[in-house]
């Protein structure tokens, strides 16, 4: 049953970076997007390391004087029992003396290498820095050409719409307004000159029944 729950979920986890992997490809500069935010959480845990390896410097500093100050006070503590007589006291200082060299020069030796390792991470992390920021750069030009390339898109398709569908519908209208007054003037017309013939006919009547004058 557990193995079965486990194929599921992997199924359903490939399906899902798949969709995503595909909605990535039709949007790349939401892939860009989510490329910028992994490299600024790398170059923030960089960061982080960096000032971790300072303070490693500072503790290597810290230990090493205070293992030399340790190896001076057994150096008189020795000299005094030694004086005195102490041949016990005087050994034991003697060797926490030893010891207490040994381990400021070995914290010196970590503080140098502590150092030359700050001044690699410090270098690689300005690159990073100067990287990450040449990529925002990057992506506010693709989001510029991107946006200019949408508005060339839309105006074009508005270009188009423009060039065909109303410049018809106005042709359209003119042929109908075209007709309109056709018809309106052949009406006009065709009622002028039926009044017209009949006042011709009114008038030859009128004509016709007039003596001739002697």
């Amino acid at each position: 049953m557990a193995n079965l729950f486990t194929r599921l979920k992997d199924t359903i986890s490939a399906d899902f970076h798949e969709a995503l992997d595909q909605k990535e490809k039709k949007n790349p500069i939401a892939m860009l997007n989510q490329y910028l935010r992994e490299s600024e959480k790398e170059t923030e845990k960089v960061r982080k390391l960096v000032e971790r390896q300072y303070r490693l410097r500072d503790e290597f500093a810290r230990e090493s004087h205070r293992a030399q100050d340790m190896s001076e006070k057994r150096k008189r503590q020795a000299e005094v029992a030694q004086k005195a007589g102490e041949e016990t006291m005087y050994e034991f200082a003697v060797k926490e003396q030893h010891e207490y060299e040994a381990r400021a020069e070995r914290l010196k030796a970590s503080r140098l290498e502590a150092i030359e390792q700050l001044e690699v991470l410090e270098q690689k992390y300005e690159e990073m820095k100067h990287k990450l920021k040449d990529m925002h750069l990057k992506r506010m030009e693709l989001m510029g050409r991107e946006n200019i390339a949408r508005a060339h898109h839309r105006m074009n398709q508005v270009i188009e719409d423009t060039a065909d569908k109303p410049y018809s519908k106005f042709a359209e209208m003119d042929r109908y307004i075209e007709d309109l007054e056709y018809k309106v003037n052949s009406s006009y017309y065709r009622n002028t000159f039926d009044s017209k013939v009949a006042q011709l006919e009114k008038d030859m009547k009128e004509r016709e029944n007039i003596p001739a004058q002697s």
